[in-house]
């Protein structure tokens, strides 16, 4: 009898070994799927130009020589994300024309925002901030607009394009490809500048071509675009509205979206933990590359650093933010991203104190990237759980977006003159502290109820 038991025993460790490797197998050959490759692509447009209106703009202005008041003010130029909602109707309903003939619904308007992106990024290139602010306000105001507006295309053809089976590959490729893309707008812009001038050209030329160059890289998006096939339901959905006027489709995506959702029980304070939620990294973050400079840090080390670790961080960070969600309820979840996202700012502060010291920079950037993106995952599961109406998924997906940028945008707009008034310890103490307000929505939200009808979040 005991013949029998051993192999009985043997058997079943040797199928399950042979199903385990075939599902490791079968989850890394998701990954380079076609439609997940394009997706992957699309991922690096979209990260892409949000530095170049924003943390690269601000060392290039700070170089340039203007005040930490003004830096801080030019945050707002981040409207088009929190007001890009508005357009996404009309990104929904409308054809571009020539481009939606040749190309397709979605196809055609990812063609087109990009070639507008492209000549928006070319025309900030051209501005001096030590001369005129103003048209350095209005360049970066193009391209967060063409650069907002290609999001909203870019999400609508990752969630019509792929299979459900491969929607979370899809995604962690987007974000994955996302980081890398402001990695080269940041860190390898800043290589890039300091390369120009290392060749003798004057510094406000090595800007100038530096932009040039992340210009030119909008192409990759643009040859994705161009391979890419059309989603099957962006065609269904085009051969079903084609009767209607151009007006009368816009209506419907517009009112459909927003009523679905405002009459959903607790929406206000939904919405307003949307707002809350990444302010305490916003807050923080638009002050992140003046005070690393300030700190008498040079370009070369914001750009290892920072931006070197700081993606290494964010990578891993990103797997333990899935962890978690698995792991937990999605409210419980919640509560950890957000009380690790806030503390990791005091990592700052001791930066503050500790002063021009690599090793210390290394470990705040660090902290801040690894939490901040364990609360991004999280946030970002929350977000798609909010979406549950696939008539409306990518409106309400830009509207939910684009108030999640109100705290970067409007909230954070007024970090230069609290930094500037407190001085750079405190002022990251602070940024602590504007977390509260968001984890008492939580509790809220958590006491009525409000995560039990989200149903199962997948992540």
């Amino acid at each position: 009898m005991t013949a029998p038991d051993a192999t009985s025993g043997t058997a079943p460790a040797t199928a399950a070994d042979a199903s385990a490797a075939a599902s490791w197998r079968e989850s890394l050959a998701v990954y380079l799927q076609p439609r997940v490759l394009i997706v992957l692509f699309l991922g690096f447009s979209s990260g892409l130009p949000l530095a170049l209106s924003g943390s690269t703009l601000l060392v290039w202005m700070r170089e340039s020589g203007v005040d930490l008041g003004t830096i801080g003010l030019f945050a707002l130029v981040g409207t088009p994300y929190t007001l890009k909602f508005l357009w996404a109707p009309l990104v929904d309903a409308l054809h571009v024309p020539l481009f939606t003939r040749a190309f397709g619904r979605r196809r055609g308007w990812l063609l087109f925002s990009q070639l507008l992106l492209i000549i928006s990024i070319l025309l900030l290139a051209l501005t001096d901030p030590a001369r005129s602010p103003f048209f350095v306000a209005l360049g970066a105001l193009l391209v967060a607009t063409t650069s907002s507006t290609q999001d909203i295309v870019v999400d609508a053809f990752r969630v019509e394009s792929l299979p459900e089976s491969e929607q979370a590959a899809g995604m962690a490729s987007y974000v994955a490809a996302y980081r890398i893309g402001m990695l080269v707008s940041t860190a390898g812009a800043l290589f890039i500048v300091s390369g120009f001038e290392s060749t003798g050209i004057s510094k406000p030329s090595a800007w100038m071509w530096g932009y040039m160059v992340m210009a030119a890289l909008v192409l990759i998006g643009t040859i994705t675009a161009l391979l890419a096939t059309e989603p099957a339901q962006s065609a269904k959905a085009e051969a079903a509205t084609q009767t209607e006027t151009a007006f009368a489709r816009v209506l419907h995506a517009a009112i459909g979206a927003f009523s679905e959702f405002l009459s959903r029980k607790d929406a206000l304070a939904a919405l307003a933990f949307v707002v809350l939620f990444k302010f305490t990294d916003a807050f923080s973050g638009t002050m992140t590359a003046p005070f690393v400079i300030d700190l008498g840090f040079s370009r070369n080390d914001y750009a290892a650093i920072v931006k070197g670790v700081g993606l290494a961080a964010t990578l891993i960070g990103g797997f333990a933010g899935g962890f978690v969600a698995r792991r937990y309820s999605l409210a419980t979840s919640l509560w950890i991203g957000g009380l690790v996202q806030a503390i990791a700012n005091l990592s700052f502060s001791w930066l503050a104190l500790v002063g021009t010291n690599q090793w210390a920079l290394a470990f705040a950037i660090t902290a801040e990237n690894f939490t901040s993106a364990i609360g991004t995952v999280i946030f970002v599961a929350y977000l798609s759980a909010l979406c549950q109406n696939p008539l409306h998924t990518a409106t309400q997906y830009a509207l939910l977006t684009a108030l999640a940028a109100v705290g970067r945008t409007y909230l954070s707009s007024g970090a230069g003159f609290v930094a500037k008034m407190t001085g750079w310890p405190l002022f990251f103490m602070i940024c602590v502290v504007v977390a509260v307000p968001s984890l008492i929505l939580l509790a809220y939200l958590q006491k009525r109820g409000h995560f039990e009808t989200l149903g199962p979040v997948r992540v």
